[in-house]
């Protein structure tokens, strides 16, 4: 593996337009949680499928080691290579909305377009793409699909590689799989569109995809209930479930430390409970429209409270009062970070696990420190943040050299309880170590075999998912 020098450079600025070198900035050398530094390299935005082709072919015939960049907002270093300098492939200027056939619940999109812009290109054919994550602002479809992201409405909606029916991308040689197919059903062989969604950049780079749209909710509600504990939030939800099917979008669960952490942060608007509840779950609806959703929240809190599974609740009344308790919600990882976690683990456990997993991960670092936990996520589909905080008025600092038994506490109780150390943010560079250890050997070896095949040379990404020879 060689890093980029003036031949190269050259060689690829005779091949590809004047418009496709971008000045290198800090943007592109760093991830949002500054754990991870590039040290240079050669920024380089095609504006077509056929300019990736040329630059990945030309990087191949070098051994010139390819980082594809979308939005910079991955939070475990797959963005960002150290110790040497690659072609840092950015889509930013594959921008377009191909197609929308609003007839077929399908929208093509450029990797490069920004998924809220995805979401508005939707709602203009008065349908719905359901991925919706806090960086939706800024974060690119194509690395929404390379890591297979998740977000709140994974229960109702599925994940990243869920809502995508075909990807045109480009494999370490520069051969262009043209896969934009818009077909439900296609048996034919082995499936590279969920390959390649979830690889991370290391099997070849998706520059467009055919997404499945849906139609938009007619009425929405939305309910912030305070509930005794974990297992009373499971039973709500089976109950809310019970009464309401598939009209639950999002069911998230809200630690109060979380509560505790915006207002400590000055974050997230008025809280509506003049006491914070231990725990809380925001439930969003979208129904039809002959339904009345704020009557059903009001029906699901009666008989929730009639059952001792809920004590007090708040349910939005207007589309202000909606967005404000998403507000609270959606500004808890900002807390977070102002906060200033030791540790922050991106989980997923098998829904009647969660309760215990709480429990005995609690214990667990009960008995390492004085720390404080801040557990919130996508309940209803098994996904939890769990993160770790030091003492209130104490720097994390004085706690980072414990970062290391901490994970291992908590990735450790995660396996025992059949879960995953990365449910949807993926492995990246900061989880190879992980990977290595809890992953299943069968898979692992099948993965560097699939790796070895597509890409000999290594050149695509190369660190993330496992580490760099």
């Amino acid at each position: 593996m060689r890093s980029v020098d003036e031949a190269i450079e050259a060689q690829l600025r005779a091949a590809l337009p004047i418009a496709a070198f971008r000045p290198l900035t800090p943007a592109y050398l760093e991830e949002p949680r500054g754990l991870f530094h590039g040290d240079g390299g050669l920024l380089i935005a095609p504006g077509t499928v056929d300019e990736v082709s040329t630059i990945l072919r030309a990087c191949n015939d070098a051994h010139v080691p390819v980082v594809p960049f979308g939005g910079g907002t991955g939070l475990v270093g797959g963005q960002v290579m150290q110790n040497a300098r690659p072609v840092i492939l950015s889509l930013e200027r594959m921008t377009r909305i191909r197609a929308v056939h609003p007839t077929e619940n399908v929208l093509v999109a450029e990797a490069g377009a920004i998924l809220a812009d995805v979401q508005s290109a939707a709602e203009g054919a008065e349908r719905l793409f359901p991925l919706s994550l806090a960086s939706e602002g800024s974060c690119r479809i194509g690395g929404c699909l390379s890591t297979n992201a998740g977000g709140v409405n994974v229960l109702r909606y599925g994940t990243a590689r869920e809502l995508c029916l075909g990807v045109e991308a480009v494999l370490p040689d520069g051969t262009i799989h043209h896969g934009l197919k818009r077909l439900r059903k296609d048996n034919t062989g082995y499936d590279l569109r969920a390959l390649l969604c979830g690889a991370e950049g290391t099997l070849g780079v998706i520059t467009a995809a055919s997404l499945r749209l849906f139609p938009r909710p007619a009425r929405t509600g939305t309910a912030l209930l305070c509930v005794r504990d974990p297992s009373a939030a499971l039973e709500l939800l089976a109950l809310a479930q019970a009464q309401l099917g598939q009209g639950i979008s999002a069911f998230e669960l809200i630690k109060g430390t979380g509560l505790e952490f915006l207002a400590e942060a000055g974050m997230g608007g008025p809280q509506p409970f003049a006491e914070t509840p231990e725990w809380s779950v925001l439930i969003d609806l979208g129904l039809g429209p002959s339904d009345d959703p704020e009557a059903a929240l009001l029906t699901l809190f009666e008989a929730a409270l009639e059952e001792g599974r809920v004590s007090d609740g708040v349910i939005a009344q207007s589309q202000s009062q909606r967005t404000a308790l998403w507000k609270l919600r959606e500004e808890i990882p900002l807390a977070n970070k102002a906060v200033g976690a030791i540790s922050s683990h991106d989980i997923s456990l098998p829904l009647s696990q969660v309760p215990a997993f709480l429990t005995r991960a609690d214990d667990a670092l009960a008995g390492l420190g004085p720390f404080r936990v801040n557990a919130f996520g996508h309940l209803g589909d098994g996904n939890l943040h769990y993160n770790v905080f030091p003492p209130v008025g104490e720097d994390k600092s004085t706690y980072l050299s414990q970062r290391d038994a901490i994970r291992t506490a908590v990735y450790d109780l995660v396996e025992v309880y059949g879960g995953s150390f990365s449910a949807e943010h993926g492995i990246g560079r900061l989880k190879t170590g992980e990977l290595a250890r809890y992953g299943d050997p069968a898979r692992l070896a099948a993965m560097r075999a699939i790796k070895r095949a597509l890409d000999p040379y290594g050149i695509m990404n190369p660190g993330v998912i496992f580490p760099q020879a």
